[in-house]
């Protein structure tokens, strides 16, 4: 079977609602024998094909899946810094608890034991990692697992906290709200 196929074939099979975003790794594992210029020369072919989207670099969205459009930053997110402790703060968490009405569109926060950086994920929009020496153990009473976005999620409290100590703007704070 040739490699274009063959990817094809695993993608349908593999891919759902949950798993819908691989990387250059996940195709590599698909067909090991190919070199990774080749390899990116198929996915390549493929992407212009309309099967595959390019999210960001190494990273592809699977277009046949049915995933959840508005949690794409979210789990690119997770699956770029999947070897870092991550979690949703700053900006990102006060506006889903209503504490900033006010936010980026198409731009997420998330805080990392990884390096600080933004990453452009094309008309998805952008991810901003925002590095922490800050130890789990250190946070982990302010912290809850969020399934749905397949990340930890800070507390209003953290988020507060994070947002004074990484100089963030707060004029955009609702006072009201936290009370």
């Amino acid at each position: 079977m040739q490699p274009f196929q063959k990817i094809l074939k695993t993608l349908s099979a593999v891919a759902n609602c949950d798993h819908y975003l691989f990387t250059l790794n996940d195709f590599q594992a698909i067909i090991p024998s190919y070199t990774r210029k080749n390899l990116k020369g198929v996915i390549r072919r493929i992407e212009k094909s309309g099967v595959l989207k390019r999210v960001c670099r190494g990273l592809y969205l699977y277009e046949q899946a049915d995933y959840p459009r508005g949690l794409v930053l979210y789990h690119a997110a997770a699956h770029l810094r999947a070897g870092d402790f991550n979690y949703i703060s700053l900006e990102s968490a006060l506006s889903a608890a209503g504490i900033i009405s006010q936010v980026l569109p198409n731009w997420i926060t998330i805080i990392s034991s990884g390096r600080s950086h933004t990453i452009s994920c094309g008309n998805f929009g952008h991810i901003e990692f925002i590095h922490t020496k800050r130890p789990l153990q250190q946070l982990a009473a302010e912290l809850t697992y969020d399934p749905t976005h397949h990340l930890w999620r800070a507390s209003v409290k953290l988020a507060l906290h994070d947002m004074k100590i990484t100089h963030r703007n707060q004029d955009l704070i609702d006072k009201e709200a936290i009370k």
